[in-house]
C-alpha cells in the first residue's frame, strides 16, 4: 500500500498576509504611495546612520590629531 502524496503548502508570512490585506483595502495608487513613503523612512534612516558614523570618525580624527 502506498502512502498518499503529501502536499507542501508555504505558510504566508505575516509580511504576505498584511499585503494581502492591504491590497484588498487600498487601491493601486495608495498602496504605491504607501510603499513610496516607507521607503523614503528607511533610507533617511540610513543617511542618518552614515552621518552619525561620519561625525564619529571625524571626532576621533580631531581627537587624534590633537593628541
Amino acid at each position: 500500500m502506498q502512502a498518499a502524496p503529501v502536499r507542501a503548502t508555504a505558510i504566508p508570512t505575516f509580511t504576505d498576509a498584511l499585503r494581502a490585506v492591504e491590497s484588498l483595502l487600498m487601491s493601486s495608487g495608495q498602496r504605491t504611495a504607501r510603499r513610496n513613503a516607507w521607503t523614503s523612512v528607511l533610507e533617511d534612516r540610513r543617511r542618518a546612520k552614515d552621518r552619525v558614523e561620519a561625525q564619529r570618525v571625524l571626532e576621533e580624527a580631531v581627537a587624534a590629531r590633537t593628541s
